[in-house]
């Protein structure tokens, strides 16, 4: 049986930010970003009336392992407009970043999707291969 995935949800009146702990890598983007907003040692840590709605998206849209995401509730996600198109992004010293609907499929023939990002391990030193789980940063990886 197949566990589901604990999802936290934050809402505005306009906005849907929603956090998938399990995916967090830890990166420090979203409070280095907006601190106001993003609060690492509060609970809860996100704290929506700190910056305005589009502030928000823009900084939830850098998050690299898409444990972040966020939605406008009254418009439709762009991102969402290809469905059948994923985007590759190399990361400066990280990850490749993959956003869009994608099947991995792995060496042992078991298959999963993937929706908005999924960050991939360039480094080689991730403990949670074939995705990235921040160590790159550990190891001083170029690339």
């Amino acid at each position: 049986m197949k566990v589901k995935p604990t999802i936290k949800a934050y809402e505005t009146d306009d906005l849907v930010v929603e956090w998938q702990p399990s995916l967090c890598i830890h990166s420090e983007k979203c409070w280095r970003g907006l601190p106001k907003v993003f609060r690492p040692n509060d609970k809860p840590w996100v704290y929506l009336e700190g910056a305005t709605d589009v502030n928000i998206k823009e900084q939830v849209d850098t998050c690299p392992s898409g444990a972040l995401s966020g939605y406008w509730k009254n418009k439709k996600d762009e991102s969402q407009a290809s469905p059948n198109s994923a985007q590759v992004e190399v990361r400066k010293n990280g990850p490749l970043m993959v956003r869009g609907k994608i099947e991995i499929k792995h060496a042992d023939g078991k298959s999963e999707a993937k929706e908005k990002v999924t960050a991939f391990c360039r480094c080689g030193a991730s403990s949670n291969k074939p995705f990235c789980d921040g160590s790159h940063s550990k190891i001083g990886f170029e690339g």
